[in-house]
């Protein structure tokens, strides 16, 4: 399998699934500002809509979306318990957590990452995405992951997406729950091996 990815993006969350799950893949550097590939190949020719993540089968099938293709690599590996049965109630709630994550979250986030937004609109933008992020807080108490006590592949896609506040100037420190359990996820040993992978962390 290939995973063509961009440091830090939303691809970070599949990057990290694939080393929980322990599949063996290509990672595939595609950069979002120039959409070419390190040999010069034009992303758009992999990916016509120009973003990451893409994940490539061995037989060439393509698969986009964050959470389709994180949903994909937790069935190859039922036993690690990354995603709930197919058909559960339990697998409803993550794919809830997924679509929320997705729609309220990360596309939450975007305005602030796009340097034609208007300065006098992203108050606005911060405030409703800081009231999505407390309501998931209060979702945390308790609790050391989404789905309760086991980490799922939403925790991957929760745990980048938060990850992005400090690059927009939105502080959730004050937003403990999510502390805690960002630092729960980071010290997990897949997350890590994606981190140092993209050049995060040292």
């Amino acid at each position: 399998m290939k995973l063509y990815y961009s440091p830090g993006a939303c691809s970070l969350s599949p990057h990290i699934v694939l080393h929980e799950a322990g599949l063996a893949f290509t990672p595939v550097l595609a950069s979002t500002k120039s959409h070419k590939l390190q040999d010069g190949t034009d992303f758009y020719s992999i990916n016509p809509l120009g973003y990451v993540p893409l994940l490539e089968l061995d037989d060439g099938t393509r698969l986009r979306e964050g959470p389709a293709i994180v949903q994909y690599l937790a069935d190859q590996v039922p036993h690690k318990n990354l995603a709930p049965a197919n058909g559960t109630m339990a697998r409803y709630h993550l794919q809830e957590w997924l679509t929320f994550i997705g729609t309220e979250v990360h596309k939450g986030f975007g305005p602030l990452f796009v340097p034609t937004t208007p300065e006098e609109y992203k108050p606005q933008v911060r405030e409703r995405l800081l009231g999505r992020l407390q309501w998931v807080d209060g979702e945390l108490a308790g609790k050391q992951y989404l789905m309760g006590e086991h980490f799922t592949v939403a925790d991957a896609y929760l745990f980048t997406v938060t990850g992005w506040a400090g690059f927009v100037g939105l502080d959730i420190s004050h937003l403990k729950n999510i502390a805690a359990y960002r630092e729960r996820v980071a010290a997990r040993p897949a997350v890590q091996a994606a981190l140092k992978a993209e050049g995060l962390l040292k």
